[in-house]
This record gives C-alpha cells, structure tokens and sequence, in this order.
C-alpha cells in the first residue's frame, strides 16, 4: 500500500516479513516469517492494524485520501439500464401504439390503392404516425424524468457510520469508507463494508440478506482458521448484513464493487423490475379497449358496405370508429400523474420508494405506530430525578445546556454513574444546537448530568472504562466497569425492575440502607410513579468489587440502587391534529411499543390515540398467552388498542393478525427491531432522520422529517393520486364516447358522410385532450378527502362507478355533438345524398361536431375536478394549469377552424358567432347537470364517514 511503514536507513534487517491476503491483495507485516500467504481472518486482532497499515486511532485525512485514488469510493455499481435508444424504442410496444402503427400501415396501403388517390387518406396516415411519434416522445420523457426524480430522492436518505480519523469518533457519509478504516458498529447499524473484526462485546449479526440464515449469527475478535471461506469465519461481517446485537470495532477489508455483497449485487441487478398492480390494470384495460375498438371498427366497416360506399370509405369510416376509442394519450398522462404524486409526497418528507405504496397508501385501514420518534421528537429530556427518597425537578428541553437540577448536590453520584454507564455522545448538529451520537436515552443522561453540575471529562478522566456488558434486550440491563482509584466500580443501569432484583441495599443520602420489604415497596412505588406520569423511567446501581475483571454476574448482582431517573419525549406539536385526520379518514391507529404501558398510554392520550377512559393494554407476555385466532379477537375488541413492551415477533404477528382480518396495514418503525414487521406490512415506513439503515432498507416509505403527520399527509396524497387517476380516465373516454356516438348515429341515419373524420378525433385527443387530462393528474386532494372510509383493497380502476360517470358525461356531450350536426346539415336545406366530402355546409357540420367536442371537454375538464363537492365551492380557479391547457385546446380548435392550412388538413370551415354559442351551450348543459349528479350525492346519498 502507498502509505504502508517504511523501514528507515540504519534499523538491522528484520526476519523476513508475514504475508496475509486480505480480499484480492497480499499485505506484509513485519511479524514472523512465513512462507505461505495467510487469510486476514486467521491474523491476531492485534496484528489486523499492521497488515491493514492503520491504527487503533484510525486513518489519517492524507491516509483516506491516498487510499481513496486506488480504491474509489465506497459504492455499489448502479443497475444496468438500457440504452437511450431502447428506452424510446420500447414506447412502441404499448398495446395502443401498436394499434395505431398498424391502422396507420393499412391507411398508407389504401392511399396506394386507391385510384384517383386521395391526398387525406395519406394524411390520415401521416397524422396517425406522428401522434405515435408524439405519444411515445412524451412517455420517454416522462420516464426518463421519474428515474432521475427517483436517484435524487433517494440521495436524500442519508447513509452514514461512525469512524476513527486521526484520533477522534466520527461520523462519515459510507461511501467515503476506505481500506483500512476503524468503523464502530452497535446494535441496529448496517454493515458498510467488508470487516475484520478486532473488537466484539455480544456481537451478533444477521446475514440473512447474504447467506439467507435465518437467526442472528455471534461473531468476535478471534482469529479463525485460514482453511475456512471467509463467509464462515466468526471473525468476519460483510456489507449488506446488519447487527444483532451488541458492540464491536472492524477494520475495512474491501469496499464496493470488491464486497461479497457487491458481487450479489450485480446478479440480481439484472432481475426485471416487478410490474405493480396499478400497471397490470392499465395493461388489461389497454387490451379490453383495443378489442373493442378492433371489433367496433370491423363491425362498422361491414355495416358500411352493403349500403353502397367505395371500400376505402367504408374502411376510412371504420378507421375513424377505431381511433376514436383509442385513448392515445393515457400512457403518458398516467406517467406524469405517478411522478407528479411521488414529488408532492417527497415535498411532504415522504420518500417513496415504489410505486406500489402510493397504489396502497390510497386504501389504508390501519396504522400500528411507534411512538419514539414518530408520535414524540426523539429528544429524551430528563424531567425528575428521584434520589434519597425524594423527587428533584429538572428544567429544560431537548438536548441544550438550558436548564438545572433541584437541589443537585444528593444527585451528583447518580447521574455521575449513569452518563458513564453509556456509549453516546453530543455533538454539534449542522443547524445549531446539539445532537446525540448514539442512542438518545444515553444522550440524555448526558444532559442532565451537565445540567447537575457534573463534569463529564473529569469522570471519565478519574474512572476510566475497562470492560462492558452491553445492553441486552432479555435482562434488560448495560453495565460498565471502571477502574477507580484503588478499587473497580460496576455501573449498571436499565429497567426497574431488572436493576431491582440485584440490588440488596440503597444509597440514602451518602447511608447505605437495606432493601428491606418495606423499603423495596417504597421504591416500586416511587417509580411507578414516575411511569403514571408519562415518563420512562430508568433505574441506575453500583456496585465496588475487589477484583479488576469481574464477570457479568458478579458486576450485576449484590448491587446499591442510587436511584431513578424519568425522562419524556415530548410529541410533535403536529400529531394531534393528524392523528384526527387520520380518525376522519376511517383510518384505525394501534400504537406499538416497547415502552412500559403507563408511558404508552401517556402518550396516546396527549396525541388523541386514546381518548376513553380504559383502553385494552396487551403487554407481551399477554400476547405469548394469547394464540392467533385469540389474537384477532383481541383486535376486534376495541378501537383503541395498546401494545407495549413487545418484541419484533409481537409486532409482527400483530401485522398479521390484521391482515388475516382484511385491513390494509402501514406499520412504522426505526430500529433494527422493526425491520420484520416493516417488510411484512402492506406499508412499511422507516424513519429517515433517525432510523437504522436496516429500517430503512426493510421499507417502501420513508420519513425524511420522522413525523406521524407526514404519514397522514402522504396518505393523503396517495389517495389524490389514485383519485386524480381515476379522473383523467373518465376524462379520457368521455372524450371518446363524444366521439364514438356520432359516428354510429352517422351510421344508422344512413348518413353517407361521417360527421367526424379520423384526422380530427387525433387532433381532439392529441390537441385538446392531452394537456387538460396532464392538468388534471397535478389537480390537489379535494378538500374532503380525508372524511371519506378507505376504498376496498380489490376496487378497480374502471370500476362501474366509474363507467357510469363516464356513460353520463360523455352521453351528455355526444348527444350535443351529434344534435349539432345534424341540426346544422338538417338547416341547410340540402338533401343528404347531394353532400359532397368538399361541400361547404358538410365541411362546416364537421367544424361544428369537432368544436362541440373540445369545447365540451373543456367543461369536463372543470366537472372532473371534484367527484362529490361543487365546482364552485373549490373555485374556478383552482387549478391554473387546467385552465390554461383548456385555453390552448380552445386556441387550437379556433386554428383548426380559421387558418387555411389547418382547413386543409382537417377539412374544416371558419364557424361564426352562433355556432360557438351552440358548441358553449353543449359544454354549459354538461356542467350543469353533472353539478346537479353532484348536488344529489351530496344531499340523497352522504357518504359515510368515520367519526
């Protein structure tokens, strides 16, 4: 390596060096002679810092930056993506465009057929072409654009660990790692790289994700035997896996590409993308109506010749049916409504990360909740110490220096053992302030021993740390172990109850007093008085022992309680009012929690989860009494539900138990803990700012802001979206019904001309529909989307609801249409069979059919904002983009009508005053009697809603 030891002049030869392979890479230390290169995993932990040409104190900054122009960075290769190219060229394997390329093949072919040939047919032709060209331009770009929104939004997640440089613990973004590097691992951290561990205390990890074990793995310090693969040595954790349990350092071994998981990673960068159910809709509804546009045209066409039209009429006629039904602009118009729904929430805090939640964000029931960090800040603040009998209030919020201890003199030595029974540290926060490094309870007894007038560096200094017991979620208990002076002190701090079944006295005031029975009564009290409050209560013991290593069950037994200490999270200001949007919405909050059920119940009450005077509290050892069919009576029980002091088996046997009852389920979480329940949720949904990486990894959502009210936003949002969806559909093929219905009635009158051409229902969908349906997919939620119950998990898109909408406004307009051209022909005076395809009146009735059209589309355009509220209730001008995409589609109509080149192209005459009018009273009739539909569900047919 570039910065390995140099031997200076002078020093006598050493033996010759040990050779140790670590990863592709053979490094020398100047250890014992051996002819054989040796695996990293069979070196002395000692001896990894030499091979590796680091330090316990870690790499210097000109050390990381040496290395860095060798190895890289610390990342991943992105999944192979297709070419440019190939990504437009699959546009036009959408089933729609498929039809239209070969309606626009058979169109050229009876241009060439034709005898005189007839310069509209191959316009036709053309027309077609382009509005391929055009839809396939546009889903490119939309694509395109969702995968870069994708990329920077992912970015936002931050990726970090914790690390020795030059001397000090710090935290550096993951792939800034480098070989070499001394990374510090805890419980709930994910694995950045390839390690040599050289310190393990308890340490396990999960390897599910490279080796597919199913049960966290133990690994430590010693060194393995250089026959094994290194994915068996105990002495070696790879990126991708996560830790279990406990504290350990590593020395990077190899990074990026260079990891065991870096090279899974490209094999399975290769699997295709699973297609979400929203997209299998689509697809299925692209088939259904390319049938029925095939079997209508081909119907229409054999209806045409037996009533004497030339064959290329007829089949130009057919045609016209055809792309009439054709929605040409859905594909893309569904595109940019996922991507615009996808910023809003990322604009909102919530990162998604596949399409597939904002389809179930739509239908959620129920929301099983964390409560630190989601429901509260996640900034523990130390409110009471209670020491020597007695209760001392502290003041101050958060992490700052603000605030003091009453009466701290008799609480120094408590506080004093407990910051030192810890790993966390306080450090300044990017935007003013401090913030915790490591775990926040910690922190906060960091806090609140400063507060006291205990000075940190002066105890650490006078009792350094020799040993540790780190916490363990079974005996509930962390212990350190100090050399003192002339004696070894045994700090031990955890749940109540745990730290009081090893304590045999008190430290009253300096005395010691035995924890007798009426004593320890006194206690439990006290301390349950504490929880009653809403605070999490820790109990804090020391114990003097002669010797200088004691075992686990010496430091933790024959203790001295020093007392307690009872801090609170404070809630987010904003989940109150969330949490009763989300009771508006029909939504069902279950908190679940691994806090004492006092604390929980505190909590819920603050933020509205419980409001009645007795909610069912189900601790977990109720729910390891309680099997699955009674666990889903209990969740039919009561609606206000409390789940405290569970494990991650309970939380997700909860999950399934509502699940197996129909609900769609959103579960929240931040630790390594959740990360069983977050997968198997419907809706997983991680915290950004504070959670574990395993967190964040396990879920489809993430909090940028760790908030429950962006939660509720979201849900929110991911109901517009599916709404907004649904409202460009009926936009869509109201257009379509417009446009189908007088080419029928054309049909049976025995009309020999079509009141339509081809031509022009590609201008109407691609020039007027288009823009207006994008509009509508940015609309905003109504304002009573939230007062509405969940929809059903199997609810379709083209649900019958929605086919009704469309038949009625669509209905409305054809009738319109169809009367106006008639009316117009009809007025002429001119006999049907003497209309030519050049004859003025029949040119103007084309006119007036397409201006009906578009003009009446803008109208629905305005009806389709809401589904249930009046349009005048949410304003005209609600939606600016709307009106302008409906301005542009008047502006191209009053082209298409004026402007002789346009004439040309789509066999078109200039309209004057009346027949605008006439087109403005179809769109006008329409917005009435859909605000009409509109008053009657609204006062006939009131939607439920959940109080």
């Amino acid at each position: 390596m570039p910065d390995a030891p140099r031997r200076r002049a002078g020093v006598p030869c050493a033996p010759p060096p040990k050779r140790y392979t670590v990863g592709g890479m053979t490094s020398v230390a100047a250890v014992e002679p051996e002819t054989t290169a040796v695996p990293v995993q069979a070196v002395p932990a000692a001896d990894v810092y030499v091979v590796l040409a680091s330090a316990p104190a870690g790499l210097s900054a000109g050390q990381v930056a040496a290395r860095r122009t060798t190895a890289g960075f610390n990342e991943l290769p992105a999944p192979g993506r297709r070419r440019l190219w190939r990504r437009l060229a699959r546009q036009f394997t959408d089933l729609f465009a498929i039809v239209l390329i070969v309606a626009a093949g058979i169109t050229f072919l009876a241009y060439l057929l034709q005898s005189p040939r007839e310069v509209g047919t191959l316009q036709l032709a053309v027309a077609i072409i382009c509005v391929v060209l055009l839809n396939a331009v546009i889903g490119f770009a939309q694509e395109y654009s969702a995968e870069r929104t994708a990329q920077a939004l992912q970015a936002m997640v931050p990726h970090t660990c914790r690390v020795m440089r030059d001397g000090e613990r710090q935290e550096v973004p993951v792939r800034d790692l480098v070989p070499g590097d001394v990374v510090v691992l805890e419980a709930g951290d994910a694995v950045p790289a390839d390690l040599r561990l050289v310190e393990a205390r308890d340490f396990a990890v999960d390897n599910a994700a490279l080796t597919g074990e199913s049960e966290p793995v133990h690994r430590s310090s010693e060194p393995a035997p250089a026959s094994i693969p290194a994915l068996q040595a105990r002495n070696r954790i790879f990126m991708g896996t996560s830790v279990a349990s406990g504290v350990g350092r590593g020395l990077v071994v190899a990074t990026g590409v260079e990891t065991e998981f870096g090279r899974i990673f490209r094999l399975a960068a290769a699997a295709p993308q699973p297609t979400t159910p929203l997209q299998r809709q689509i697809a299925a509804m692209a088939r259904w109506v390319s049938l029925v546009a095939l079997t209508v045209g081909a119907a229409m066409f054999l209806m045409r010749l037996p009533t004497g039209q030339p064959f290329v009429a007829s089949f130009v006629f057919a045609l016209g049916v055809m792309v009439a039904l054709v929605p040409e602009g859905l594909p893309a118009t569904l595109s940019v409504s996922l991507a615009i729904g996808v910023r809003r929430m990322a604009r909102r805090h919530a990162l998604v990360k596949r399409l597939l939640a904002v389809e179930a964000l739509g239908s959620t029931t129920v929301i099983c909740t964390d409560k630190t960090g989601t429901l509260t800040k996640a900034e523990m603040t130390v409110t009471q110490v209670w020491a020597a009998g007695r209760a001392h209030p502290v003041s101050g919020v958060g992490y700052g220096p603000e605030g003091e201890v009453t009466d701290p003199v008799p609480v120094r030595a408590l506080l004093s053992a407990a910051a030192l029974c810890g790993n966390a540290r306080l450090v300044a926060a990017a935007g003013g302030g401090r913030r915790v490094l490591g775990d926040a309870t910690e922190g906060a007894l960091l806090v609140v021993a400063g507060k006291a007038g205990v000075d940190l560096a002066a105890e650490e200094a006078a009792a350094p740390r020799v040993a540790e017991f780190p916490f363990d979620p079974t005996r509930k208990l962390m212990t350190t172990v100090h050399r003192a002076g002339g004696h070894t002190a045994c700090y031990v701090k955890g749940a109540p109850g745990a730290v009081l079944r090893g304590c045999v006295d008190v430290d009253w005031d300096g005395r010691s007093r035995p924890l007798d029975a009426g004593l320890r009564a006194e206690v439990i009290a006290a301390g349950d008085a504490l929880a009653a409050g809403g605070l999490r209560v820790l109990a804090v013991a020391r114990r003097v022992v002669a010797g200088a290593r004691p075992s686990q069950e010496e430091a933790e037994s024959g203790l001295t309680l020093l007392g307690f200490v009872g801090m609170a999270d404070p809630p987010r200001p904003e989940v109150a009012e969330a949490v009763r949007m989300c009771r508006r919405a029909g939504i069902r909050i279950i908190m679940v929690s691994g806090d004492h059920p006092l604390t929980a119940e505190a909590v819920a009450r603050r933020v509205g989860i419980v409001r009645r005077g007795n909610p069912v509290v189900v601790t977990g050892d109720r729910l390891d009494d309680t099997d699955d069919p009674g666990l889903e009576v209990l969740l039919s029980t009561s609606d206000e539900l409390l789940f405290c002091r569970v494990s991650p088996e309970h939380k997700m046997r909860v999950v399934a138990a509502l699940q197996r009852r129909g609900e769609i389920v959103a579960v929240t979480g931040d630790g390594a803990n959740d990360a069983p329940a977050l997968k198997h949720a419907d809706i997983g949904v991680a915290m950004g700012a504070s959670g574990t990486d395993v967190a964040r990894e396990a879920s489809v959502m993430v909090l940028l802001d760790d908030s429950f009210a962006s939660i509720a936003a979201a849900v929110k949002l991911g109901r517009s979206v599916y709404h907004n969806i649904r409202k460009f559909l009926v936009y869509v093929f109201s257009s379509n019904v417009g446009e189908l219905v007088p080419l029928l009635a054309a049909t049976f009158a025995g009309f020999p001309l079509v009141p339509l051409l081809a031509v022009q229902v590609l201008a109407i969908d691609l020039g007027s529909d288009v823009l207006p349906a994008l509009a509508l997919g940015a609309e905003p939620p109504e304002p009573d989307v939230m007062d509405r119950p969940p929809r059903p998990r199997r609810e379709r898109l083209m649900s019958l609801a929605v086919a009704r909408r469309i038949l009625f406004l669509g209905g409305i307009q054809a009738a319109g249409v169809t009367a106006a051209f008639f009316w117009h022909v009809h007025s002429s005076g001119i006999a049907y069979a003497d209309l030519t395809a050049d004859h003025p009146v029949y040119r103007e009735a084309l006119t007036i059919t397409q201006a009906g059209i578009v003009v009446s589309q803008f109208f629905v355009s305005l009806a389709m904002r809401t589904d249930r509220q009046s349009l005048f209730t949410v304003g005209l001008f609600g939606n600016p983009a709307l009106l302008a995409a409906g301005a542009l589609g008047l502006a191209f109509m009053a082209g298409v009508s004026y402007l002789e080149p346009l004439q040309d192209i789509f066999h078109t005459a200039p309209l004057d005053a009346a027949d605008w009018a006439v087109a403005a009273g179809c769109g006008v009739l329409l917005l009435a009697m859909e605000e009409g539909r509109k008053w009657v569900l609204r006062h006939r047919r009131p939607e439920r809603r959940t109080s």
